[in-house]
């Protein structure tokens, strides 16, 4: 946590005490210049309470402008109420701040009370009012405005950025569980169909499903997972949907891979499984899928290839479209602008490419 994640944490946590904290280090900051000023002539305590009397007209204004005055002026559009409210708050502290210097400060540093300084002249001498008193009190509450809009505006950005992750976890978190449920329902019914029979090929069945539903379930949380374990995945899901064919299907799958790297989780899935959905199952002749992958320290690229039904409906066609850019949602959200996802597609092939800078 950095200082200024410290600093919020603390102003959240004890408000009351960050706020008394700002304004004693401003009055010990008030009493070193007036001590210096005044050199032998005032004791620290004069200084204090002289200083402390003319602060507490600085933090009438500031408060009052940050938390009354610019939120009805910016917020709810107010601006001629605003701007009285300005002007009597101005005039307020300015005449406040001129009765604690003369009826208070002097007459405390034995300088005897003028005779013509009643409380009408102090209320009708403006110029002075103006000159000595209104810019030094109001430039001082406009730097704790600062630093309060400051403060407001770390906020929320903070939380804004909160929520955009809370928002990306969780998108990522639902991309992650698009498994397609007729897949599992479909393979559970080719292990019963082999079970039946007790073909040899059970057992190893059992063995992928299981492999690809702990790696769905507990291996990618995170937001790049090693591309051999994705491999792995691939294979064991290739095998299982092969139980739903003859012969009559072929998957080509080649990977060539230098070095080990990071991917996002079951984008690899994401794309074959699409191309099992509205390829393989979709064409009733020979359907082919011709997969290649390859990727070294410096680049990823995945490309994977399916024949199509020629009279393929076009509610088909707006689901693959709908799969893919949710695909893309995931690649968003990990790499930003750093992928290529290139779609292009005939009278019979649909092919898809991915690219990723390592």
């Amino acid at each position: 946590m950095n200082l200024v994640d410290t600093v919020l944490s603390f102003h959240k946590k004890h408000r009351w005490l960050s706020h008394l904290l700002y304004w004693f280090i401003f009055l010990l900051i008030s009493v070193s210049a007036s001590k210096y000023a005044d050199g032998k002539q005032g004791t620290y305590s004069f200084e204090f309470i002289s200083d402390a009397l003319y602060i507490s007209t600085e933090v009438i204004a500031g408060y009052g402008l940050a938390y009354l005055i610019i939120p009805q002026f910016v917020y709810r559009k107010k601006y001629v109420s605003s701007i009285i409210a300005f002007i009597v708050l101005s005039y307020a502290v300015s005449v406040l701040g001129r009765i604690f210097i003369v009826k208070i400060c002097e007459p405390m540093a034995g300088v005897a009370p003028k005779a013509f300084e009643t409380y009408t002249e102090i209320l009708t001498d403006i110029p002075k009012l103006i000159y000595v008193y209104y810019f030094q009190i109001i430039t001082v509450a406009f730097v704790f405005v600062f630093f309060k809009i400051f403060k407001d505006q770390l906020e929320t950005q903070k939380r804004a950025l909160a929520l955009e992750k809370e928002k990306a976890e969780t998108e990522l978190k639902m991309l992650k569980n698009q498994l397609n449920p007729h897949f599992l329902f479909n393979t559970l019914n080719n292990i019963y169909s082999l079970s039946l029979t007790s073909s040899t090929a059970t057992s190893p069945s059992i063995a992928r499903l299981a492999d690809i539903l702990d790696h769905i379930l507990y291996r990618c949380n995170d937001n790049l997972v090693p591309l051999k374990a994705e491999l792995s995945l691939l294979e064991n899901y290739i095998g299982l949907e092969k139980l739903r064919y003859d012969e009559r299907l072929t998957v080509n799958f080649t990977a060539d891979i230098a070095g080990e790297i990071k991917i996002a989780p079951l984008v690899l899935l994401s794309l074959t499984e699409n191309a099992f959905k509205h390829g393989a199952s979709d064409d009733a002749g020979s359907p082919e899928i011709k997969i290649e992958l390859r990727a070294d320290q410096n680049r990823f690229w995945f490309s994977i290839v399916n024949t199509m039904a020629r009279d393929k409906p076009a509610q088909v066609h707006l689901t693959e479209r709908i799969g893919l850019q949710n695909l893309r949602r995931q690649l968003d959200l990990v790499y930003g602008s750093a992928y290529s996802l290139e779609i292009n597609k005939d009278d019979c092939t649909f092919r898809v490419e991915l690219t990723i800078p390592a």
